[in-house]
């Protein structure tokens, strides 16, 4: 079964393939995708359109896996503007007609670290070592691609309900 991961953003999405046989988990490919921020909002969520969609004809996942909204209250806009990217995002998938499952960040670092609150540093080196990577996963936006991927993975096989 293939899953992909994706960490939404407006700028920056992280996006991750993982594989998962039999118990195991194998990263096909993980990068980014990015979005010119001198381009109108209209533009910028055209480009994400178009770079979801190129994801899920080359990789053919079965399910996609997205990070939930977090906001700071003092900073709703950041959440407004991730919102318009992950509605984009989540509509492509529907579109493909590909399953998604979506994660809190606190659910997302407790399934790998057993800790909600862990540090992004924490969540990469946990990461490494899981799937045996010879450097942590960088930037940031893959790491937390890579772990929303693990996250969906780990759900399914212990039968926890989402």
């Amino acid at each position: 079964m293939r899953i992909l991961g994706i960490d939404p953003g407006l700028q920056v999405c992280g996006y991750a393939c993982l594989e998962k046989d039999k118990g195991e988990n194998r990263l096909i490919e993980a990068g980014v995708f990015r979005t010119n921020g001198d381009c109108a909002i209209e533009k910028r969520l055209n480009q994400i359109a178009d770079d979801m969609k190129s994801l899920l004809e080359r990789f053919g996942p079965e399910t996609a896996a997205v990070e939930e909204l977090y906001s700071h209250y003092a900073h709703p806009r950041t959440a407004i503007l991730m919102g318009h990217a992950r509605g984009v995002i989540l509509a492509k998938c529907a579109e493909a007609g590909i399953e998604v499952r979506s994660f809190a960040a606190t659910r997302i670092k407790k399934s790998l670290t057993g800790n909600g609150r862990a540090s992004k540093e924490q969540v990469q080196r946990t990461i490494q070592t899981i799937l045996s990577l010879a450097e942590v996963p960088e930037p940031n936006d893959v790491a937390d691609a890579i772990a929303v991927a693990l996250c969906c993975a780990n759900s399914m096989t212990s039968n926890v309900p989402i």
